[in-house]
């Protein structure tokens, strides 16, 4: 009985035992593996039972129970009881309200977070967000009110009470939760989109923020030069005056993005409302962002002249102090990127944006050691990208020329656009001592990094520094492209000198330059011309055998790549695949293996283009594609060998039957060996038959990637990719057998029958492989294994995991098996598996049991009926007979249900070849003449012929193609196309399989044999068996006369 339907009858619900589900909890948090297994089990079994929600919640904010219990409960209850929260099942109203009685008592629970990675207060307030998302206001209208009432009480109490008196560290806590509780909350209800939940939130930001902005305002004031100084911060409250500021600020800003984020969507009077609103606080943040950085640049410059810098309190006060100030600016930019032009329309935008800059520009100026990507440090870099970040999107607003057209009063000058360019290019864009530290220690993983870049740059100073450049380059063209031109000549007048000892900050300066020029190739194209720098300088400095040039060939490398990705030189240069190629396989001094790896990318980008004339790589093939190779083999990280990986990819299919196959054992490194899977997929799909000898790489692959026992996690990482390779590798060969002593594919078909009994959640591209084999060698397969085979599909029909479309598609895969193979291979084999009695009942029964079978799959089954017949009537005649005694039904019967869902299942078809083919399947039965089949004849088998009759016509006509005297007909269909449908070819195109599946759609006699010929020539092998007067007396003379002479009329057109 349905459990839910036992519920809503009054049904008793087991109700669950408070002790016991203490010891489970108990049990469960125990280090004992056996304990952990069995409570496991239990509890599963516990969740159904009414009251465990709130009983885990009880165990969890019991204070007096161990620690690790309550964890347990409150972990489990997060992770099962949120999603059951309406059930009445488990719970009922009482329960639900003790529930939220008890998260607002856990306000003051201890900060456990030190010796556990799952506080209990994290995962109360993640039940507080998500309960109050479901009943606030409708169940739980006190929530908000009762939050803030807390939140006043202990302020007030705080401010009276002395710093260390335990009462303010109380007041604190409870200060911290509630105001976390909040945040929780509003990002919560912020996220919902349903207008439900949008007026929920518009009420929710209505009352709180006038209440959370007055807070903010009281303890904010509490941070200031008179209260902050290097002696105050080491006192609890000093910190704790700015984490309060800091969290109240969050909920703040969290409300005023959700009003910004839908200020035209709401009414013009709450428009208003909501711009003082955000107004009020991004005039209160710009100008306390301005006071309070520098507040913390004057505090962390004292503390380390002090020495004191180091002290814990301290850096625990610098750090919440240095994410605050950081928080100002994850607003600033969550504006921006929501509307940048209002944004810039703010009053005090375009001050802020440049007070920001200056700060870059004031940093420029400093002691390297001052700058660093720390909280400590005097200029926090994440401080410094933000304002990189805040500046280059807003530099439209100060371009010369507004676009329409109009002159901009407010441009930045040209003197100050050459000093941001010198700037980005000579402070921030060159590697740094660190970047350099990190090249030695970990080139793979340094070259993996920069990759990233796309992801990097809105918090590496570096990446961001090159992405304002690109941003300024295009909004002061008529600046900074004469700039980079007059460097860039300035360069280009002096050629290299080999193995000349340059000083290590000119090696990087030319490096952020180079970078500079790549960054900017787009708008560079028509004033540098890059084949002749690259003939007369690139090419002479990758040359070079200086240790210390190793960082202007990576970027050279690079820069190639970038200069042809963004289609500003083209790639049909002999002279850059000389530099390319002598990059990648170069081994001596002055290079190293990030150069080897840069190059790897550089490659791909030259050749994954429209343009490439794949004749200037072709005499560099051999050569990249053993040095990708070798770099393959030497690669420790499994990144960096996916990216070589993926560069052999593309050359694979830029130049196709030019590569050589290839294969490496990557151990358990289950995303790489997916990754070669691929690349001898692509391989095989690029030399098309010619992949007929790679068999010595496809049959060990595909062996390893499914191999089962002890190396079973193959087939749970690398399924999918095994069986496209094979399957590929079956559609483009020319044969089963072994090529040169090599493994062949037909080794592999024992294990293509055990995938498909017991593989069901990969059964589609199995039944595909399967066909592949069928349309291979089909008579081969049948004699090696057809009770075999025909059992693991009879398991896999049988499977109630198998889905009805794969059933489907197993039907139509054993309906091509009936057309490329001979009946004597087949036929006893159908009936010793027991295939094709499940067959015939599962079509009997399909009306009865709906849940076993879809009409479509019933359609199937009567297809492959049709077919069998269509090629072998007594075949099917015997095997019908065979399955009677082996069901205990008798013969009469099965006949009876048979043709009932035969003539019921083809109102369900429309394409007229498989009507035709159904129509063709009854007349060969009526050529049996068994009284079983002839008695419908009247009545149902004359009416589908006469519909298909009217559906399709078709005209013996002399073959033009035949040059001889025979008289030659072929058949014209004026019901089909030329082609079969698209679907019938499963994605073949292009490829050997192709032409098979075509072969057997152009011989099958659905599409060469005329119906009423075959119709007529049925009828009278009937009519000779029962001899003419019985016929005509026994089932003609039964007939509907004007029927009769509708039938007589077609067949006459013969």
């Amino acid at each position: 009985m349905d459990p839910r339907r036992a519920v809503a009858t009054g049904v008793n619900v087991e109700h669950v035992s408070p002790a016991e589900l203490y010891e489970v909890m108990n049990a469960a948090s125990s280090q004992v593996p056996s304990q952990v297994q069995t409570s496991s089990k239990r509890f599963k079994q516990m969740l159904d039972m009414f009251g465990t929600y709130d009983a885990l919640y009880e165990i969890a904010a019991q204070r007096s129970f161990p620690l690790a219990i309550r964890q347990q409960a409150i972990i489990q209850f997060k992770n099962a009881a949120l999603n059951h929260w309406k059930s009445r099942k488990t719970l009922n109203d009482e329960h639900r309200a003790r529930i939220r009685v008890r998260c607002l008592t856990l306000l003051d629970e201890e900060d456990e977070t030190v010796i556990t990675n799952f506080p209990i207060t994290n995962c109360n307030e993640y039940v507080v967000a998500k309960v109050a998302r479901q009943d606030f206001p409708s169940n739980w209208g006190n929530l908000i009110n009762d939050i803030i009432a807390t939140i006043n009480t202990h302020l007030s109490t705080r401010a009276a009470a002395a710093d260390a008196d335990s009462q303010a560290k109380k007041d604190t806590l409870i200060l911290r939760k509630c105001f976390k509780l909040l945040n929780v909350i509003v990002k919560e209800f912020a996220s919902i989109k349903m207008l439900n939940g949008i007026k929920t939130m518009a009420k929710l930001v209505e009352y709180l923020y006038p209440a959370i902005f007055q807070m903010y305002s009281e303890v904010a004031a509490n941070v200031s030069p008179s209260t902050v100084s290097p002696h105050t911060i080491l006192l609890p409250r000093v910190h704790d005056d700015i984490l309060l500021s800091h969290l109240a600020y969050k909920c703040l800003v969290k409300m005023t993005i959700w009003l910004w984020n839908r200020l035209d969507k709401v009414s013009a009077e709450e428009q208003e409302t909501n711009k003082a609103r955000i107004l009020e606080l991004f005039g209160v943040s710009a100008t306390q962002v301005k006071d309070l950085t520098g507040l913390r640049t004057d505090l962390v410059v004292a503390l380390i002249q002090n020495n004191t810098i180091s002290d814990p309190q301290a850096q625990r006060f610098i750090d919440i102090f240095t994410r605050h100030i950081q928080v100002f600016g994850k607003f600033f930019r969550r504006l921006q990127q929501l509307s940048t032009p209002r944004f810039v329309a703010l009053p005090m935008c375009s001050d802020l944006i440049l007070w920001y800059w200056s700060h870059v520009v004031l940093a420029t100026g400093q002691a390297p050691n001052l700058v660093s990507d720390s909280n400590q440090a005097v200029y926090p870099v994440r401080f410094l990208v933000q304002g990189m970040v805040l500046f280059r999107d807003s530099l439209a607003q100060w371009t010369p020329t507004r676009r329409d057209g109009t002159l901009n009063e407010n441009s930045l000058s040209q003197e100050f656009i050459k000093k941001a360019v010198e700037l980005l290019v000579t402070r921030f864009m060159p590697l740094n001592p660190t970047d350099l530290e990190n090249w030695v220690a970990d080139p793979e993983e340094w070259v993996n990094v920069e990759d990233k870049e796309n992801d990097l740059w809105e918090y590496e100073i570096r990446p961001c520094s090159e992405r304002v450049l690109v941003t300024i380059a295009n909004q002061y063209p008529q600046y900074v492209i004469p700039l980079l031109e007059a460097t860039f000549k300035q360069i280009a007048v002096q050629p290299p000198v080999p193995n000349q000892d340059i000083n290590l900050s000119v090696i990087l300066q030319k490096e952020a330059l180079y970078c500079a020029l790549g960054r900017c190739a787009a708008r560079l194209r028509d004033v540098i011309p890059f084949n002749e720098w690259l003939e007369h300088t690139l090419s002479i400095e990758v040359q070079d055998t200086s240790p210390k040039y190793p960082i202007i060939k990576r970027r050279i490398a690079w820069l190639i790549g970038k200069w042809v990705s963004d289609a500003s030189v083209l790639p049909n240069n002999p002279k850059l695949w000389e530099v390319l190629v002598h990059l990648l396989k170069d081994r001596g001094p002055g290079t190293d293996y990030v150069v080897r790896l840069t190059t790897v990318v550089a490659i791909k980008e030259c050749l994954d283009v429209l343009e490439l004339n794949t004749a200037y790589f072709a005499p560099h093939l051999p050569t990249v594609v053993s040095e990708l190779i070798r770099m393959m083999g030497e690669a420790d990280t499994f990144e960096s060998k996916r990216r070589i990986d993926h560069t052999l990819n593309v050359v694979i299919e830029q130049v196709g039957q030019l590569v050589s196959p290839i294969r490496m054992d990557a151990g358990e490194q289950w995303l790489f060996k997916s990754s070669l899977l691929v690349t001898v997929s692509k391989l095989i799909e690029s030399v098309k038959a010619e992949s007929t000898s790679l068999g010595g790489i496809v049959v060990p692959l595909v062996r390893e990637s499914l191999a089962p026992g002890v190396r079973g996690e193959a087939i749970i990482n690398l399924d999918d990719d095994g069986l496209t390779l094979w399957l590929n590798a079956l559609r483009n060969t020319l044969t089963l057998t072994s090529v040169n002593g090599a493994p062949a594919l037909f080794d592999l078909f024992p294990l293509a029958m055990e995938l498909l009994s017991a593989n069901f959640d990969l059964l589609g591209k199995i039944i595909s492989i399967i066909e592949s084999y069928f349309l291979l060698d089909a008579p081969g397969i049948l004699q090696a294994c057809s009770v075999q085979l025909f059992t693991a599909f009879t398991k896999a029909f049988k499977s109630p995991l198998t889905m009805t479309t794969n059933a489907t598609e197993m039907m139509r895969a054993l309906n091509l098996l009936l057309q490329v193979a001979p009946s004597n291979l087949w036929g006893e084999a159908l009936h010793t598996s027991g295939l094709f009695g499940y067959i015939l009942t599962t079509l009997i029964e399909g009306e009865i049991n709906r849940a076993k079978a879809s009409t479509l799959l019933l359609s199937e089954h009567v297809l492959f009926l049709s077919r069998a017949a269509v090629l072998d009537r007594n075949m099917l005649l015997q095997l019908i007979s065979a399955t009677a005694p082996a069901h205990n039904l008798k013969e009469e019967y099965l006949y009876d249900n048979m043709f009932d869902q035969w003539f019921g299942k083809f109102d369900n078809m429309s394409e007229p070849r498989l009507r035709k083919l159904t129509a063709m399947g009854v007349a060969a039965m009526v050529s049996t003449a068994r009284p079983d089949v002839l008695k419908r004849l009247p009545v149902e088998i004359f009416n589908m012929w006469i519909d298909v009759f009217y559906e399709i016509k078709e005209a013996n006509v002399v073959n033009e193609d035949d040059d001889t005297s025979s008289g030659a007909f072929s058949l014209r269909k004026h019901w089909e196309l030329d082609e079969a449908p698209h679907s019938y070819y499963q994605e073949t195109e292009g490829t050997p399989e192709y032409d098979r599946r075509k072969a057997v759609y152009d011989r099958d006699p659905v599409r060469t044999v005329h119906l009423g010929g075959y119709i007529a020539e049925h009828i009278q092998h009937a009519e000779a068996v029962c001899g003419s007067a019985a016929f005509q007396e026994q089932y003609l003379s039964k007939t509907d006369p004007s029927v009769l002479g509708q039938i007589q009329t077609e067949l006459a057109r013969i």
